[in-house]
């Protein structure tokens, strides 16, 4: 089964609206996936409802300072959330044909980063309060500190395992099932997943 993969699209998103909603009407049939870095402008978003099938956003930071900091991100955490919503509004939870590949939905990406800057726990809370659930994550351990991170001592390394193992227990402690983990292993080996729940091979 193919897909179209659009990657950091916003730039263009009025023009792809316009020629996916064509292409739709001439009967393409395979899903569209929206892969952004989660700083969209919610209402470029609420332009392709209808028009993209899979949104797969990062939620990179839940303060505002760090996203400024260590990104020249500003106001970034209420325009992230509101994009979140907006994104699951359209897709909702991830749906997987009969081969277990990803057919429409969210799944959203958690790079933790080293000394909680990522404030991945107050993300999670708040997608349990605001979003649901059932939403899938991906946890993600491959943190590597380069260009200018070596600027800033607090992420000029790597995360450590404890910390990336309270994110993964307060996790399964929120009740979020669905997804995948990275296993913190050597880093030849980060790239290896496990699901959230056990049992199931999916296939985004």
């Amino acid at each position: 089964m193919s897909h179209i993969n659009l990657v950091s699209p916003t730039h263009y998103a009025i023009r792809i609206a316009e020629a996916l909603e064509a292409a739709k009407r001439n009967s393409l049939n395979i899903p569209v996936i929206y892969n952004t870095g989660g700083y969209d402008n919610p209402e470029v978003i609420k332009l392709l409802d209808g028009i993209i099938d899979i949104y797969l956003p990062d939620m990179r930071y839940s303060s505002d300072h760090m996203a400024q900091k260590y990104s020249s991100a500003p106001g970034y955490t209420e325009n992230n959330r509101l994009l979140i919503k907006e994104m699951f509004r359209q897709a909702g939870t991830l749906k997987l044909n009969e081969e277990g590949i990803a057919e429409k939905g969210v799944i959203v990406r958690l790079l933790i980063l080293p000394g909680n800057i990522s404030g991945t726990i107050e993300t999670l809370k708040f997608l349990k309060k605001e979003v649901s659930t059932d939403i899938h994550l991906s946890i993600m351990s491959q943190y590597h500190p380069s260009y200018k991170a070596a600027e800033y001592p607090e992420i000029a390394g790597r995360i450590k395992k404890d910390e990336y193992e309270r994110i993964v227990k307060t996790v399964r402690e929120l009740g979020f099932e669905n997804g995948w983990i990275q296993d913190f292993m050597t880093d030849t080996e980060r790239f290896l997943g496990t699901n959230i729940k056990p049992g199931g091979r999916i296939k985004p």
